[in-house]
Formats: C-alpha cells, structure tokens, sequence
C-alpha cells in the first residue's frame, strides 16, 4: 500500500539555495515544499529535500524566471540536520566577546 503523498516522509537530497535579496514567505508554496528564510544580511535561503535533479532544475528554473540572482547553491550530507537555516549573528565591530570571567575567589578560605 503506498503512502499518500501529503503524509510521505520527506525523500530525496536535501538542498541548500543561497540567493540574493529577501524574497518573501509568500513565493514559498512555488519551491516544491522547501523552507524559505530571509537571511539578517539581505539574502534569502531555500533548504529542504528535493526527489531528484529534474526538481532541483525546476527550482532553478522558478528563480531564474523571477530574476532572481544566486549566490550558492549546495547539496547537504545526509547527515545534515533538517532544520531550517538560523539566520546569521550580525557581527560585532568592536571584536568578538570575551569568554565569561569567573567570580573571584574569597579571600579567606572557609569564609564567605
């Protein structure tokens, strides 16, 4: 008996796209069920599984009809976790921080 396809387990490779721009939530249901992320540096991720490189091609094939610019794309492991992308930390100008100092220690032992 075959599984219907809305409750079948996600199969395939999983893919990373990186591109360029936010694109927004709603051109989401046009990537074959990946994740849509916009990126805190003003570019948009798609990541999730696709069946085959025919869907990979058709997904290249949706941006490019959009005009939408790559950066990367990428095949994850299948180790790969599939969560979806974390958007990355800005970074500190000022440098990264400082581990966390410990507090001092008592001045007489067996005091506090």
């Amino acid at each position: 008996m075959n599984t219907p396809p809305a409750t079948r387990p996600p199969e395939g490779n999983w893919y990373e796209i990186r591109l360029h721009g936010v694109l927004e939530q709603r051109w989401a249901a046009w990537f074959d069920g990946m994740n849509l992320t916009a990126n805190q540096d003003g570019s948009s991720t798609l990541r999730g599984p696709l069946i085959d490189q025919a869907a990979l091609h058709g997904v290249l094939q949706r941006l490019r009809d959009l005009g939408i610019p790559l950066i990367a794309v990428t095949a994850l492991p299948p180790a790969a976790t599939p969560a979806p992308t974390q958007p990355a930390r800005p970074v500190d100008p000022a440098g990264p921080a400082l581990p966390p100092t410990e507090p001092p220690a008592p001045a007489h032992p067996g005091t506090d």
